[in-house]
């Protein structure tokens, strides 16, 4: 039986299992709207922009292990995606995004709305392509999602000419495709995983090291056996946050640029450092030189081109981080670690991480709000100094999760993927149950805080918690410690008749704008705003209780607050700035 490309492209989302698609509708893939308007089964969302769109793919995929897949049409539908796209290929998030084009006669004539998606999509995607046959369609699209989920997941991008939407073929969706040149490794080395545990067996002073990739992979229960049986403290990059249970005896902390002192000094320290699902990005590793400079490094990751690209290791393992924890387990032993993590633990005490409690509200107090009040719950933060105090103070157990934006680093993530977050709890059936809170600063949040319009309409619950210190923090922080308090372009409430020069806030400064809470009310969300300590855990349980609407609460902080522990950039992880 023949059927148009359009009624395939829907008979073959449903095949794949997709629930719910977020899309934003225009002239080149009009046809394909039409489509999916006959079809109940698939919830279509409706964001109000591009990107946004995609970082709620994003954090739908990262809620429930499913891949994320979005529509949008040609020219600046497709382009406006680009940042999202982007942000997924570092923090290995499958996706499939669908871009509409013009009918193949027209490609390469400048036509209306006509860009070359593939290509400048093509570093950022494990697969871009055009659809250029209609009797590959379906094929294709098999191919985009089998490519998105395996091997080390990531975004695929599949281009549609709107004359292929709408020519015949046949109906067949495949039950499976075999790709040529695409073998992703689904076994490990025994003999390099018996090396590396061979040299773990001989440490005195191990540490772990878990990355992204144990959450990606589901090992977390794996990661956390293997830790108990072997008695080796696990410490985690921001990605792995969640890795293992923050309860842990075992857990020791965050380690990087903003990590804790005595992590730091651990890895500086330890003779064999047994790195899994992590990628040595310079915010972990700082100094290339003097990282972990006395230890033989293990690195277990399923990314052949990770392994030795930014640290060259001394025992490489390719693997799928679940996988390789499993055979390990079947060899594992109690290793004599109690000196070395009394060790740690001293330098814990000797540094330990907290704010001070005598200058009113602070983010730690606020995080720890948020702890106690949504113990079940996923928290995504945006990008800035209000990411790293939720990664510092953000108390990570097995009923919840984190979710953030990692390797691009992207602002204006938060607000969105918390909602696709809470998409994806409703596939789940557990929405209501599971919580979502964001965590985002007054400069992210402005990035996509159109979205709200979305959050209404699909009646999502979720809990802003919006740190608002009138500034671009992060940027500011490094003005503040770094270049004498010039504070170039970073201070959101400047009118253009301010000084010139201006070293901070002052009694003649301006009203902030926008009046967050007259915002918030104006799409029809709750809105609270909180200035003092006593007021927080109360916001919090309110914010809980409003079920019809989200909720923005509005924490004003002190704008002289910064993120500490702190690490110069290329300097060694063990030369922390701590006051």
């Amino acid at each position: 039986m023949e059927i148009t490309g359009r009624k395939l492209f829907v008979k073959a989302l449903l095949e794949e299992g997709v629930e719910t698609l977020f899309a934003y509708p225009g002239g080149m893939i009009t046809d394909i709207m039409d489509e999916l308007y006959k079809t109940p089964d698939i919830h279509v969302v409706l964001p109000r922009h591009e990107q946004a769109l995609v970082h709620e793919a994003e954090g739908y995929a990262r809620a429930t292990g499913k891949t994320g897949v979005a529509l949008v049409t040609s020219g600046p539908g497709a382009t406006n995606t680009i940042t999202a796209i982007a942000d997924a290929h570092y923090d290995s998030i499958p996706l499939v995004i669908f871009t509409g084009q013009v009918p193949e006669a027209l490609i390469g004539n400048d036509a209306f709305q006509e860009v070359d998606i593939v290509g400048m999509t093509r570093s950022i995607t494990k697969y871009s392509v055009t659809v250029k046959n209609r009797q590959e369609l379906g094929r294709i699209i098999k191919m985009a999602f089998h490519i998105a989920n395996t091997g080390k997941p990531g975004p695929v991008l599949v281009d549609i000419p709107k004359d292929i939407q709408l020519q015949k073929g046949s109906d067949e969706y495949p039950s499976h495709v075999e790709i040529r040149g695409y073998k992703p490794n689904q076994s490990v080395h025994i003999g390099q995983l018996k090396k590396a545990y061979k040299v773990l067996r001989s440490a005195k002073k191990p540490v772990i090291l878990a990355g992204g990739g144990i959450n990606i992979a589901r090992a977390n229960e794996a990661l956390t056996q293997f830790a108990e049986k072997m008695q080796i403290p696990v410490a985690t990059t921001v990605m792995g946050k969640g890795a293992i249970s923050e309860e842990h005896p075992l857990y020791i902390g965050n380690a990087g640029m903003h990590g804790r002192y005595a992590v730091n000094q651990a890895i500086g320290a330890c003779d064999v450092l047994f790195s899994i699902g992590t990628r040595f990005n310079d915010r972990i590793t700082g100094d290339l030189n003097e990282f972990a400079p006395h230890a033989k490094i293990i690195h277990v990751d399923i990314d052949t081109a990770s392994i030795s690209r930014n640290v060259v290791v001394d025992v490489p393992v390719v693997s799928d981080a679940n996988l390789a924890l499993q055979k390990l387990m079947e060899w594992a032993e109690p290793m004599e670690t109690e000196k070395w993590i009394r060790r740690i633990h001293e330098w814990a005490d000797e540094n330990p991480l907290a704010m001070r409690r005598d200058k009113g509200m602070t983010p730690q107090m606020i995080m720890e709000g948020i702890n106690k009040v949504y113990p079940n719950s996923i928290v995504v933060t945006d990008v800035g100094q209000h990411q790293m105090w939720a990664s510092q103070y953000i108390r990570m157990t097995k009923d919840k999760k984190f979710v953030t934006s990692g390797g691009l680093g992207t602002m204006g993530f938060g607000f969105p993927a918390a909602l696709g977050a809470a998409e994806g709890l409703r596939d789940l059936g557990i929405f209501g149950e599971k919580h979502v809170v964001c965590v985002t600063g007054d400069g992210g949040f402005q990035m996509n805080m159109q979205e709200m319009a979305t959050a209404i309409c699909e009646k999502l619950p979720i809990t802003i918690c919006l740190l608002n210190n009138q500034y671009l923090g992060m940027v500011r922080q490094f003005q503040q410690v770094f270049y004498g308090k010039r504070y170039e372009i970073t201070c959101l409430a400047r009118r253009v008749d301010c000084p010139e020069q201006c070293k901070g806030p002052n009694p003649d400064c301006q009203p902030y704008v926008p009046d967050f809470m007259k915002w918030a009310e104006s799409y029809g969300a709750h809105a609270i705003r909180v200035t003092n300590e006593d007021e927080i855990e109360a916001a919090l349980e309110l914010a809980k209780k409003y079920t019809d609407a989200p909720t923005l609460i509005e924490f004003i902080i002190s704008t002289d607050e910064i993120v500490l522990p702190m690490v110069k950039g290329g300097n060694p992880m063990t030369e922390m700035i701590l006051k």
